[in-house]
């Protein structure tokens, strides 16, 4: 059982205790240790079977937290979820995730109006019984009708990132079984998709049934949905679905092909094939007149059978890459060993975790050149920040740091600053002339209409110091929908004042999204990857950033902190 099992075991925990009521003390602790056990850099399993170390002695894991993760790794499971499984409803779990409801309102919907189904509580909303509910009215129906949508759709796909802990964690268990001679994730996971919904995998195998059984001796497996002679589907945890094809060596590469998708790049590359007198399909390529196999065992040999070079995973969905493809241009996708510079960070000065030199220092570790210290400005009080005095004094200890730093990495002197809900920016233009960069970002006011939006996005961009607009859409994946924004007016705008966008790579927020990035590069606006990070750990979502960027269709040089720092000072 790996860390990102266990921590998701006691976020579950936490969950189910805050709809017993129990002590938020209580729960923060399970939810904090939760935290602790996912961030950690090596194994909980490995710490435990350390005989000198205690894994109690861990910041953010007390001593029952300890003992209740040597019961998951002894047993597989912990007998209090299972009997608060019991006890509280699934559905309940499904209306908590809804935007604005909570766990306490979900309980009080759930239990007056019997609902058992999130599509019981959609029907209960159109028919007008939310809206009778003490303490909901038609306001709040309304609003629970939004989020629905947003509800079903977490309910059956999950975001990338924890798609690839999974995999990765499959993966490892997979690699133990010597009976598989090759294997390969396929589907919406390889192409990067922003959501997964299932996993596939594919393997060559020299005993069938020997790599199926492995797969079900996989700990976290809780149902084999199907098993057959060349493919079994298992449950993982409460509901993810994984397959696993068995296929012959020879039809690896088509069958990876055609598993990978997506459909509508499926269908593109069979009429290619059709003109060609060939047809394409799980098996391999094919001549029609006589049903002789010309390709399939390697991806490259299924395209080049069509008169196509190889086609990155990230690119089909049948877009551009056919144009690119059959022209000779291809872009050179970016790769995470491109990037030079992380223009988006926070620190213990407002709502980060760490000090200016721990995000330098691990900067360096990751072979950085040069970052920007972005942390909040006032407007967002909850987390503490910064007004034009205190940003300043953090401006003026980033100057007497600096020296130690020469040579080895240039720390810049940023902010991140509010779009302020009535247009203009969170602080005075004379702040913002002395930082070395600007991101501009929209945190409140995120319901306004799309002209007001769009207008305050705009007025920002024209802003002679805003250097780039952070985190564009605001959306956060499965929970919160992009704000109602025009994004032609706004790309349009940083396109002629010379703005950058920002992809930012946290994976609750990829954004901009696959189809902005193709849009800006179309228009030759520099993108920004950057991690917002708010811990020294948080710089390893670059990963996840780089991927969306892939499916943008993105080379190095759509990404302006690819550039060596004098290059990227150039650009400023």
């Amino acid at each position: 059982m790996d860390n990102a099992t266990i921590a998701n075991v006691f976020d579950e925990l936490a969950e189910l205790l805050e709809f017993k009521g129990e002590n938020p003390f209580r729960i923060r602790a399970y939810t904090q240790g939760a935290k602790a056990i996912r961030d950690l850099d090596e194994s909980v399993a490995d710490i435990v079977d350390d005989p000198d170390r205690k894994l109690s002695d861990l910041a953010g894991i007390g001593k029952t937290l300890a003992e209740k993760t040597e019961t998951l790794l002894k047993t597989g499971k912990l007998p209090q979820l299972v009997k608060l499984r019991e006890e509280v409803p699934e559905v309940l779990i499904q209306m908590a995730r809804i935007p604005g409801l909570g766990a306490k309102k979900a309980a009080k919907l759930q239990k007056e109006l019997d609902i058992d189904s999130l599509a019981d509580l959609r029907a209960a909303c159109v028919a007008g019984s939310v809206a009778k509910v003490k303490g909901f009215g038609a306001k709040t129906a309304e609003a629970i009708l939004e989020g629905l949508a947003i509800a079903e759709q977490a309910a059956e796909r999950i975001r990338w990132a924890e798609g690839d802990a999974l995999a990765r964690a499959i993966g490892r268990h997979m690699e133990s079984c010597s009976h598989i001679e090759t294997m390969q994730w396929a589907g919406s996971y390889r192409r990067g998709r922003e959501t997964i919904g299932d996993l596939d995998l594919l393997v060559v195998a020299s005993d069938r049934d020997a790599a199926m059984d492995h797969l079900e001796s996989y700990a976290d497996r809780s149902q084999t949905i199907g098993r057959g002679d060349t493919k079994i589907s298992i449950r993982v945890g409460k509901a993810f679905q994984v397959d696993m094809r068995c296929v012959d060596a020879n039809q690896f590469g088509a069958a990876l092909q055609y598993f990978t998708g997506s459909q509508a790049h499926n269908v593109h590359t069979r009429r290619i094939a059709k003109d060609k007198g060939l047809k394409i399909n799980e098996y391999g390529v094919f001549r029609v007149d006589d049903e002789t196999q010309v390709a399939g065992e390697t991806e490259e040999d299924v395209y080049a059978a069509i008169g196509l070079p190889w086609i990155a995973p990230e690119l089909r969905e049948d877009r551009n890459e056919f144009k690119w493809a059959q022209a000779g241009e291809i872009p050179e996708l970016i790769t995470l060993d491109d990037i030079r510079g992380d223009l988006h960070m926070h620190t213990t000065a407002t709502d980060g975790q760490n000090t200016i030199r721990e995000m330098a220092d691990a900067a360096i570790e990751r072979g950085l050149k040069y970052i920007a210290i972005t942390d909040h400005s006032k407007r967002v009080s909850m987390a503490m920040g910064l007004n034009a005095d205190r940003l300043r004094e953090q401006w003026a200890m980033i100057d007497e740091i600096r020296p130690e730093y020469e040579g080895k990495l240039v720390i810049l002197k940023g902010i991140e600053c509010d779009i302020l809900e009535s247009g203009g920016m969170d602080l005075p233009d004379d702040v913002l002339a002395e930082a070395d960069w600007v991101l501009a970002s929209v945190h409140y006011g995120q319901r306004q209409p799309r002209e007001q939006i769009t207008e305050r996005i705009l007025g920002a961009i024209e802003n002679e110091h805003v250097d780039c607009i952070a985190h564009p859409t605001g959306r956060l994946i499965n929970r919160r929908p992009p704000y109602e924004v025009d994004m032609d007016a706004v790309m349009k705008a940083a396109a002629a004042n010379g703005t950058l966008m920002e992809l930012n790579a946290n994976p609750a927020r990829l954004d901009l999204n696959d189809v902005h990035l193709a849009a800006a590069k179309k228009l030759g606006i520099p993108i920004v990857i950057s991690t917002d990070a708010h811990t020294v750990d948080g710089m390893d979502v670059m990963q996840y950033g780089i991927k969306q960027a892939r499916r943008g269709g993105l080379t190095k040089a759509d990404v302006a902190n690819t550039m060596t720092y004098k290059q990227f000072e150039k650009l400023l």
